[in-house]
């Protein structure tokens, strides 16, 4: 056996190369790669990179939507003791200009869609040294490089970044260290066991009955997609990945039965109302999913509306929800029970807890604000007075604290949504998600986002927008009628509004920006 190692990605993912060497690694829609072929490219780049004069500690760029470069791409950095650092492709150039500044990127990895972009805010950033195009010149680099892995003892404080998506205010990077991101986001697919050297995943992988296949629909440019990918290179699994330009439910199932998927993971209503209805339609074509077992959901709420349609689509499937954020990682997790609650549940564990404004746990049924410990970042990047604010230490336990209410009710911590959308209705506090998923249950509704409004009554009012389905029509007192049966009477909307679309965010959550103006335009606030 080799000798003993401190936990880091990259021995992880080249001890399974060389323990598991033709199984399969990755599927997307365009390739599929064993361990061996995906190591030796990962290798390749990486070499290609210090030619580039990328070393320990730098942070690289990677610029592109879904495609096998980005995982490539990322584990490359890794192998360097780099940080690969997540661009949103959507942002307009002064939100790419600030990200790259604020991350000092050396360089960057990108997709020709988005190069012209990068080559003209450049100009701006003198830290930003070098760019690598993927496709021609990508592969071009990757084939001249050296395959030898030559990179040194690595080092688990070598950084691991992810920049947030922004919702209330410019993006932020989450700075972790590597092997805290490991056990921290990247273990929950052995139950986070102990991993008490590295050498282990290689020897569980060996022994494993079956490799499985896990399935991500996200864009690898938010933690959820590098978290399934990062779990299947902890515990020796495939990672099929999605890489179509655009969603497109039946691709995803295609793909899904042509990688013999076991486990998909989706974001919310919005991905996961497609995916049940494409199974549901008569005429759409129809894939061998025999080998699917669990939906994984996480990111933002599958409402009860949408598992009753994956049940009756899928009737043995598993949904299991999981909670995350790039500051808590892979938090909570339970295996829906196929109650009919709205509530998002998860399990209480060791290291999620929810306190009160002191730092003291919630008695059960009290409602705190979820927090977890253990392997958690180090802090915000560039940002103290938010680092203290979201990483405070209480009897001599650091947590971290994202901003989502919740309780603890048994053996169950039940979360209830963030506070900054929390609506303050004379004196109820009142939740938009929850009343969200009410409004899904009406069979006339695909989706829905509410919003507080000004109430000289009340303070604020609940203001609904809904999305009908094509072909279906509602009134706004049928809306509020079915809401009653499933929600206090307080919480019901004071008014409705049908528009065309609900906005929402790249990784399927409500943009709560938009719901907020767009709401108060309505009402003519």
């Amino acid at each position: 056996m080799a000798a003993k190692r401190h936990i880091h990605m990259a021995d992880l993912f080249e001890i399974l190369a060389d323990a598991i060497p033709d199984r399969p690694a990755l599927f997307t829609n365009e390739v599929e790669y064993t361990f061996a072929q995906l190591d030796e490219r990962v290798t390749r780049l990486a070499n290609h990179l210090r030619t580039m004069g990328i070393k320990r500690g730098d942070w690289v760029a990677i610029h592109s939507m879904n495609r096998h470069e980005w995982v490539e791409s990322f584990y490359a950095c890794v192998k360097l003791g780099a940080a690969p650092v997540n661009i949103n492709f959507r942002y307009v150039e002064s939100e790419l200009r600030y990200v790259y500044e604020n991350a000092d990127c050396a360089a960057a990895i990108v997709s020709s869609d988005y190069s012209d972009v990068v080559r003209k805010i450049q100009k701006e950033l003198p830290k930003l040294k070098s760019i690598l195009v993927m496709g021609d010149e990508y592969e071009a680099a990757v084939a001249a490089a050296s395959s030898e892995r030559d990179f040194g003892e690595r080092d688990p404080g070598d950084p691991y970044v992810i920049y947030t998506g922004g919702t209330t205010g410019m993006p932020k990077g989450v700075v972790w260290r590597n092997q805290d991101a490991v056990l921290g986001a990247m273990n929950a697919s052995r139950f986070f066991q102990p991993l008490e050297y590295p050498e282990k995943v290689g020897e569980e992988a060996l022994a494993a009955p079956m490799q499985l296949r896990l399935m991500a629909l996200g864009p690898m440019m938010h933690g959820g997609g590098q978290w399934v990918m990062g779990n299947a290179y902890v515990s020796g699994q495939a990672f099929v990945l999605y890489t179509l330009p655009r969603f497109d439910a039946n691709e995803v199932w295609k793909l899904a039965s042509k990688a013999k998927a076991n486990s998909v993971s989706t974001i919310g209503d919005a991905m996961g109302r497609p995916l049940a209805e494409d199974l549901l339609n008569p005429d759409t074509p129809k894939y061998d999913l025999s080998n699917l077992f669990s939906i994984g959901n996480g990111g933002a709420p599958l409402t009860l509306a949408v598992k009753n349609q994956i049940r009756q689509a899928m009737p043995n499937i598993m949904i299991m929800d999981s909670f995350g954020a790039s500051e808590t990682g892979a938090a909570a997790a339970r295996m829906d029970q196929g109650e009919q609650s709205r509530d998002l549940k998860f399990e209480v564990g060791a290291d999620c807890t929810v306190l009160d404004e002191d730092g003291n746990i919630c008695p059960p049924g009290v409602v705190g604000k979820l927090a977890r410990t253990g392997p958690i970042p180090l802090r915000y990047h560039k940002d103290e007075k938010k680092t203290a604010d979201t990483f405070p230490t209480y009897n001599g336990v650091r947590y971290v604290i994202p901003g989502d209410f919740a309780m603890i009710e048994g053996n169950v911590i039940t979360l209830l949504g963030r506070g900054s959308q929390c609506i303050n209705s004379g004196g109820e506090k009142i939740f938009p998600e929850e009343v969200e998923a009410a409004l899904k249950q009406h069979p006339a509704i695909f989706d829905a986002a509410v919003a507080g409004t000004p109430s000289e009554r009340w303070g604020q009012q609940v203001t609904a927008m809904v999305q009908v389905r094509p072909g279906a029509s509602v009134t706004e007192e049928e809306i509020r009628a079915h809401c009653r049966e499933h929600i206090a009477d307080y919480k019901v909307p004071k008014q409705v509004f049908i528009v065309p679309e609900i906005k929402r965010t790249p990784v399927g959550k409500v943009d709560y920006k938009w719901a907020v103006a767009e709401a108060a335009s309505l009402v003519g606030a």
